[in-house]
């Protein structure tokens, strides 16, 4: 007996877009327009001029319909919706469809197991085509393997009506009035549907139906079993603090730090002023710091309810630039690199920054894309000064703000410093390359890999144990890889661009650490889960948002989480098989940015939400907790970033 799981004739949609023209922000921010809506989801935000508008809700012929309305000239990704549940297995989709142009693929997609991972079934130019889509063969190549096709001779502006059944392995496909495709494949057994279009193409009405509802039942009601039972084990998110910031406020934008000396973390709220174009040329336009019962400590510049949006990065820290245990603050403003006080937000210390060159020579001066500090000169503490401009050039200088070395690369977005030879002084890794203490620079790979790195971080993925160093890299576009520390590289994925990845303890059951990383452009949304060797063993779609991917220490039992966003029904901290295995209340507090980082209570982590208007502060309903618990080392505070690459070391308080 037949079962309807899903019937859609679009009309409880609202004409209008389906997404917001949303771009980088949702990169690291939770936007609310960029949610699924109704029974669908916008599968892939475009790195072109669409950034999410390709598809719109409008009214033809007094009915609803779904179109897909520009012109897609990639092949790596594909504009696309979804709908449904990944465990529909054996169904039935018919879709009535209009596409209006002999161009690119048009159709349908069955059994979705990730955006860049399913079937189609549709037009490709004068084809007719059945195929079967994998991730990348290599940049931005798709591995797409043509299951079935047919010439066919079909007409643009005409409706047709696509039927696809699939039963275990065997795939029937008919369009309506042109050719039935059949094929045998295995690869993705199971999966939601979509809607996909290269070319300006309407939809009409789509239906899935079942001949096995029980089975999708069982395995529906086994996962939510072990969904609740597994959120019921964990301390649930108790409000600790919350405080205003309307008019000051910002996106994700913030530092944390101690600027007072009392041992407690404090706030740091950076304005930012764009000279544009996009986000390549920016800087710090007001500094605000405040502490967590939410007094102003001090301000730099005038609060403008205007500058609080950011899809970037931007020059400000919180670090003990000088080495006597005090805090400074350090930020660009006016072309200028300038040092303050971090208790009173008096000036230190000031001075131009440095020369622009091309092609980032829009002003004579860089404006400071971001700010990192290491100890390269062995001094035991981090008094050495990386800044850079936006992708083409970078410097290195002391704390008196004088350029002691630099180089030009593709420096990516944000680097990553550790002692890995023993000296006592830092190495460097930025963009494709590594530096010695001394600037000397051992390798760059650069040549060999396309795109920018939107993360880099070294570590020992055997820890506890002891093991070689490795670094993972997040490519962009180029996917995620691991190298040695001579610069070959151990293992590649082509997942697409992938971005802010972390190394941590997520699986107690696997040996050493593992890897967590996000896609973005072109397929945004994919969580990929690598092994101790760089191994992928798991991913997962949760929802089609970017996300920083932090590692939280919550429970303190030697395993951590991640906090994806903190959205009630969309967010959470997810575990190693991407389940959001903790949620976040529904009590009204901001959920378009957060961060990680001990606070108060014991040595577990705190969760910090907010918007441009306030600020939440969550910890767990169990707390404090005593005894011996988890407490890792983190990257340090004073590298904050909206593209760092996240490292979580194991250690125990005593």
């Amino acid at each position: 007996m037949s079962t309807t799981l899903l019937t859609d004739e679009f009309d409880q949609l609202t004409i209008g877009t389906l997404s917001a023209n949303v771009g980088a922000h949702t990169e690291y921010h939770f936007l609310p327009e960029a949610a699924p809506k109704g029974n669908w989801g916008v599968a892939c935000f475009a790195s072109g001029g669409d950034r999410g508008l390709a598809w719109h809700v409008a009214s033809h012929e007094g009915k609803n319909i779904v179109a897909q309305t520009i012109e897609n000239k990639h092949k790596h990704t594909h504009p696309m919706l979804n709908a449904g549940d990944f465990l529909w297995e054996d169904y039935t989709l018919t879709v009535s469809f209009t596409p209006q142009e002999k161009k690119g693929q048009n159709g349908v997609v069955f059994r979705y197991h990730n955006n860049r991972c399913y079937y189609f079934f549709g037009f490709c130019d004068d084809t007719l085509s059945l195929i079967k889509r994998q991730h990348d063969k290599t940049y931005r190549d798709p591995n797409e393997d043509i299951l079935a096709s047919q010439p066919c001779d079909w007409t643009p502006g005409e409706t047709y009506t696509a039927t696809v059944t699939i039963k275990g392995t065997h795939i029937h496909a008919t369009l309506e009035d042109v050719a039935t495709l059949e094929a045998d494949d295995a690869t993705w057994p199971k999966g939601k549907i979509g809607l996909m279009a290269d070319n300006p193409t309407q939809y009409h009405n789509v239906t899935v139906t079942t001949e096995d509802v029980e089975t999708f039942n069982v395995h529906r009601e086994k996962r939510e079993k072990e969904l609740d039972d597994l959120r019921e084990q964990n301390p649930k998110p108790v409000l600790w603090k919350k405080f205003s910031t309307e008019g000051f406020g910002v996106g994700r934008n913030l530092r944390f730090g101690d600027l007072t000396g009392d041992g407690v973390p404090d706030v740091l709220i950076g304005q930012v002023y764009h000279h544009g174009p996009r986000d390549a040329y920016c800087e710090i336009s007001c500094l605000t710091a405040m502490n967590f019962d939410g007094d102003i400590l001090w301000r730099v510049g005038e609060p403008n309810p205007e500058n609080n949006h950011l899809t970037n990065d931007v020059g400000f820290q919180i670090v003990d630039v000088d080495g006597d245990g005090k805090n400074e603050v350090v930020y660009c403003m006016n072309f200028e690199i300038i040092i303050l006080d971090g208790a009173t937000g008096q000036v230190k210390h000031r001075a131009p920054t440095p020369q622009s060159y091309p092609p980032a020579d829009k002003f004579p001066h860089i404006l400071g894309d971001s700010l990192f500090f290491c100890d390269m000169r062995g001094q035991g503490h981090k008094g050495d000064i990386l800044i850079k401009d936006r992708y083409w050039r970078f410097w290195m200088l002391n704390e008196k703000l004088e350029v002691q070395w630099e180089d030009e690369i593709r420096t990516g977005h944000y680097p990553f410093a550790m002692d890995i030879d023993n000296d006592g002084k830092d190495e460097l890794a930025l963009g494709h390359a590594l530096y010695d203490h001394d600037g000397t620079q051992l390798w760059n790979i650069e040549n060999t890999l396309q795109d920018h790195i939107d993360g880099v971080a070294i570590g020992n993925f055997n820890a506890p144990d002891d093991g070689p160093l490795t670094i993972l890299y997040a490519g962009s576009d180029s996917g995620i890889f691991f190298a040695d520390l001579d610069g070959n590289i151990l293992k590649h994925h082509w997942i697409g661009h992938g971005q802010n990845p972390a190394l941590l303890n997520l699986r107690a059951d696997l040996p050493g650490l593992q890897v967590v990383s996000i896609n973005f452009w072109g397929n945004q949304g994919i969580l990929h889960f690598y092994d101790k060797d760089g191994n992928i063993y798991h991913d997962a779609e949760p929802n089609p948002f970017g996300s920083m991917c932090l590692p939280i220490n919550w429970t303190g039992d030697g395993t951590e989480y991640f906090v994806h966003n903190p959205n009630p029904r969309w967010g959470g901290l997810f575990d190693g098989w991407g389940r959001s295995v903790v949620q976040f209340p529904d009590d009204g507090h901001p959920d378009m940015c957060n961060a990680v980082l001990n606070v108060t209570g014991d040595c577990r982590d705190e969760i910090v939400v907010w918007n441009p208007n306030e600020l939440w502060v969550y910890t767990q309903d169990d707390g404090p907790k005593t005894g011996k618990l988890y407490n890792p080392i983190r990257n340090s505070m004073s590298n904050y970033s909206n593209y760092q690459a996240t490292v979580s070391m194991p250690n125990w308080t005593k």
